[in-house]
């Protein structure tokens, strides 16, 4: 579902991405841990198309980024750490100007509009300016947007980040839904916890490098996954 060779990012001298090989097949929640600095959020941003990369290739379900970037961008979706959303737009508005942008059919949103609404508990502030949401209810509303023309890969920057637990639970529910149906979530998280309970397989990235990649059991062997992680961090 995701295949990156050899991805390189540099800003200036320095290589924020370095040489980093990954690939994640099908029905697979695919977590990425890393210091703040490490390289998470530029291997995001240049795996979503939004940001270019110095060298290597990135494949979207079969699909070369660089070939075909919109084919790419129509079959995956992206949240990055603090969304930004138009604040001037009502949710429902916003949600209408995605289906709009990803072309999804008049009564199709409809009908998954007020079922991911209901799901996060946001039917009723919809039709509220984005100004007036708490920050948890932003991150709702791209989670919704996020899942609104359904994606076959989702790519998060630290999606549990003002989440209440129970909309995380939820969340949680909603990454193994799609991955059952054959999707595949990449997701980058300071919350090892969460990462070693949810996760079919794990990466950690140390200044650009990828130094570990595998299953949980791996990647942390008899250990706890932040036991693994202090340790690589300190090697």
């Amino acid at each position: 579902m995701l295949r990156i060779e050899h991805l390189t990012k540099k800003y200036g001298e320095k290589a924020a991405v370095d040489d980093l090989t990954l690939h994640i097949a099908p029905g697979e929640i695919y977590g990425f841990i890393g210091h703040n600095g490490a390289g998470k959020t530029t291997t995001l941003r240049s795996v979503s198309g939004i940001m270019q990369f110095d060298a290597g290739e990135v494949f979207i379900d079969g699909i070369d980024l660089k070939a075909d970037p919109l084919e790419c961008k129509r079959r995956m979706a992206y949240i990055p750490d603090n969304p930004d959303l138009y604040d001037y737009m009502s949710g429902m508005k916003y949600l209408n100007f995605i289906a709009d942008v990803f072309r999804v059919d008049t009564a199709v949103r409809k009908e998954r509009i007020a079922e991911l609404a209901e799901r996060f508990e946001l039917q009723n502030d919809l039709g509220q300016p984005i100004s007036a949401y708490s920050h948890g209810m932003k991150q709702k509303l791209a989670l919704i947007s996020a899942w609104l023309h359904e994606p076959r890969l989702i790519l998060m920057d630290e999606p549990f980040v003002g989440l209440d637990p129970k909309a995380s639970h939820l969340l949680k529910e909603m990454m193994r839904e799609l991955c059952d149906r054959g999707g595949a979530i990449f997701f980058s998280t300071h919350v090892l916890e969460v990462a070693e309970k949810l996760c079919d397989k794990v990466a950690i990235i140390k200044e650009g490098k990828l130094i570990r990649s595998g299953t949980m059991e791996e990647v942390k062997g008899d250990d706890s996954l932040e036991e693994v992680f202090l340790e690589l961090e300190a090697e």
